[in-house]
């Protein structure tokens, strides 16, 4: 039985970093884990969005066409999963010859079968997520990013996404496991419920993208584009003679599920082809609590990472330490913390002991012999690991391995199997060999288990154990105890997992990411240098002054005799709401306010203002035109919480 899954296709207006290694790193155990699971093929696909008037802004800023800029990321993109030892099977680029057949004839099926038609579009652009956005108002932030968005009118043509609400909701009702996790299902179902508006799929004042055959000068909308590029990889129009399509999986990050979980089905809807099986979308890799980005200056590249505690380290972290689904917080701290905890001390630990006992005391041959408790608790956990990773439960299937691995070690201690070695009577030395057979075959289950998360490290294990069987080819429904064969030699011993000292591996990998953002930078043609403060420099202590605080409006009304002051109640989880004179109605009504959360000076000495107190000031950014654009949150932030 064949699988098929996909990575998102990586925008290229930036070099690869942790995010993009996340979706793609955990794509790679899915496929491993199908491969054990006996499917065959298994395919992944991955590859570049290189479209948009942002990667064409991009290029401009860098002094390349779109083309020449874009062929640089995509090569870096390449290098990147190469460097990481995580290619994919298929590599899509939109901006491919195959891709642009495949959107044109997408693009006419559903112009065929009446979903399509011309009209004029005049309305709110997001050029950062390349997301119209319906009934916003000129200046009104991007409900995605918060940036403030772009007025643009042209004519496009439209899809009739308002024709496929019921279609979209049956499918939700009649497949439940189409949307995953439930928390992305309910926020989808929600904003079909409140109604869908044809979407414009087509745009004419930009040039970067693949036009619409006889309609110059139409380009196509980079969502229509890039979404039918997971179809493109395996055949686009002649899809069937490949046997991929439908995908079994599109793997996603949360902030475009709805294009993945709406747009995308209603596309294929219109065109009768195949829907795929399932979109799965995960959290936000968090750095300091806030969302991996460019424009925020903390970004995470995983290569000096690689560099220096190794690829499984990293994998094993970011899937242990973060319940898929849900967002997750990456520190270098916590990182080589789980190193030294749960390789270290753990799985390595009881691969070199258990080894090292039977090279010592047996000659180095598997000895016979086995604990039944032991025997009972790896069933227990094959059968564990197995449901947790086939439902992307990593965090409790890994939780479920370790188990048994601090088990074994319980044993192995309880036992004291050097005791025994030193005793040469019948009993001493049948125990002996128990206690060294039953370590050495839960290691065995353990590492099988582990290979789809750690390959390079578990294969290094399977060596030492001895086995002759690749490990790929071991298949899970076949993972029984006692297949260990007494008799047999282990190879050669080797730390597979030796302790990090925290301090100088964490200032080797910052000074890592320092070079490798100077290299990136380079690539793109940006500067590395920092520019020059704005105004007179403070100190932490002076900043450490000034308390941020998170608030939320209760309620809002206009400053009479005022045009740009509005009344603001806010909420700062304090005994009573705070009275806030904002300068912000000109960006602003009352209604858009009330509800929404703000960023508040909360320790500014009190003022009048047209005779109202201000106890406080609300932190907003001067955008063109001097209009004022509120501080935002892209994550759920508690009222009261300090800004640091």
């Amino acid at each position: 039985m064949k699988y098929y899954l996909t990575t998102p296709l990586y925008y290229t207006n930036g070099a690869p970093h942790l995010g993009h290694t996340y979706s793609t790193l955990v794509c790679d155990v899915i496929r491993r884990f199908k491969r054990m699971q006996g499917c065959d093929p298994v395919v992944l696909t991955t590859g570049t969005d290189e479209h948009g008037v942002n990667v064409e802004r991009s290029a401009q800023k860098a002094g390349k066409l779109p083309k020449e800029f874009s062929d640089t990321l995509v090569e870096e993109f390449r290098r990147h999963w190469d460097e990481l030892r995580i290619p994919a099977d298929r590599f899509i680029r939109t901006a491919s010859e195959q891709h642009y057949r495949t959107v044109q004839w997408m693009f006419e099926r559903c112009r065929k079968n009446g979903h399509v038609y011309k009209g004029k579009y005049t309305g709110q652009y997001c050029v950062f997520d390349n997301l119209y956005v319906n009934e916003a108002k000129p200046g009104d932030p991007c409900p995605e990013c918060g940036r403030p968005t772009e007025t643009v009118t042209e004519e496009n043509f439209f899809f009739k996404l308002s024709a496929f609400q019921q279609r979209l909701l049956d499918l939700y009702e009649q497949q439940p496991g189409f949307i995953g996790p439930e928390a992305r299902r309910n926020e989808v179902i929600r904003f079909v419920e409140g109604g869908l508006s044809d979407l414009s799929i087509t745009r004419t004042n930009l040039k970067w993208g693949i036009p619409v055959p006889g309609e110059s000068p139409h380009v196509f909308y980079v969502w229509f584009d890039a979404l039918i590029g997971y179809l493109s990889a395996v055949g686009g129009p002649e899809y069937e003679q490949q046997g991929l399509w439908p995908a079994d999986l599109h793997l996603i990050g949360k902030e475009i599920v709805r294009f993945h979980a709406v747009f995308w089905p209603a596309f294929l809807m219109a065109a009768d082809l195949p829907l795929p099986k399932r979109v799965f979308a995960h959290g936000w890799l968090l750095v300091e609590q806030d969302k991996m980005s460019k424009s925020r200056g903390n970004i995470v590249r995983p290569r000096p990472i690689e560099q220096v505690v190794g690829m499984d380290a990293l994998r094993y972290f970011l899937l242990r330490e973060i319940v898929f689904g849900q967002d997750g917080s990456f520190s270098y701290d916590a990182l080589v913390g789980r190193y030294n905890s749960d390789l270290a001390n753990g799985l390595g630990n009881l691969a070199s002991r258990t080894l090292t006992m039977i090279n010592q005391y047996r000659g180095g041959a598997i000895p016979a012999g086995s604990d039944d408790k032991i025997r009972q608790a790896a069933c227990e956990t094959i059968r564990a690991a197995a449901e947790a990773f086939y439902n992307f439960e990593f965090s409790k299937g890994l939780e479920a391995i370790w188990s048994l691995i601090s088990a074994v070690d319980k044993f192995i201690v309880e036992q004291s199997p050097w005791k025994f070695a030193k005793q040469q009577d019948g009993e001493s030395q049948a125990a002996l060999d128990r206690t060294l057979y039953t370590s050495a075959e839960a290691l065995r289950v353990a590492t099988v288990l582990l290979a789809p998360v750690l390959p390079e490290s578990c294969a290094k294990i399977w060596a030492q154990l001895g086995m002759t069987e690749p490990l790929e080819s071991v298949r899970l429904d076949s993972l029984a105890w006692g297949q260990l064969r007494p008799g047999q030699k282990i190879g050669q011993i080797a730390a597979v997992f030796p302790r990090i000292d925290a301090k100088p591996a964490i200032e080797k990998m910052r000074g890592l990411e320092a070079q490798e953002l100077e290299r990136q930078n380079a690539l793109l043609g940006r500067s590395t240098t920092t520019a020059s403060a704005p105004g007179p420099q403070i100190t932490i202590d002076d900043f450490a002054k000034v308390d941020l605080r998170v608030g939320q409006v209760l309620s809002a009304e206009r400053v009479k005799g005022a045009d740009k002051l509005l009344h603001l109640k806010v909420d700062l989880a304090e005994a009573e709401p705070r009275s806030i004179v904002a300068g912000i109605a000109e960006t602003y009504t009352p209604e858009q306010l009330i509800g929404r959360k703000v960023v508040i000076v909360a320790n500014l000495a009190p003022r009048k203002l047209r005779g109202l107190t201000s106890n406080g000031m609300i932190v907003a950014a001067s955008v063109e035109g001097g209009k004022p654009v509120l501080a935002s949150f892209l994550e759920d932030i508690p009222v009261g919480a300090r800004l640091k």
